[in-house]
């Protein structure tokens, strides 16, 4: 995925839907969306516009369709974290960890790991 989607909370939610339970139809996506429940067509709305970012297609089953990703939650978040690293860290990787160790968001172990994981990262076995 080249350039980062922008989805909005509502349609990341729907996204989660879809990437744990797979292909569906509006009306099933609806029903597993928590109360209170949005009206269909909100929802038929919601799918309509991610089907035009991209992010969902269909196949048609008789007169009906039914959604499916076209992107995994993994590329998703990976985008995600890009867009984030970009916009508020100047493209600074190093940056965005910095603060996460600075805001003492990560525990010594994690940032042992961290450490672990850069290490074999680099090591050209």
């Amino acid at each position: 995925m080249p350039k980062h989607i922008k989805l909005t909370e509502r349609e990341e939610e729907l996204m989660r839907l879809f990437w744990q339970h797979g292909p569906m139809f509006v009306r099933e996506l609806l029903d597993r969306l928590p109360d209170p429940k949005p009206h269909v067509n909100t929802v038929a709305t919601f799918v309509r516009l991610m089907e035009q970012k991209g992010v969902l297609a269909h196949e048609a089953i008789g007169h009906n369709h039914r959604f499916y990703p076209t992107i995994s939650a993994q590329d998703y978040s990976r985008s995600a974290l890009r867009s984030v690293i970009s916009r508020y860290f100047n493209n600074s990787l190093q940056g965005a960890i910095s603060a996460l160790i600075s805001d003492e968001k990560l525990t010594d172990a994690e940032i042992r790991e961290l450490i672990q994981m850069v290490q074999q990262k680099s090591d050209p076995k």
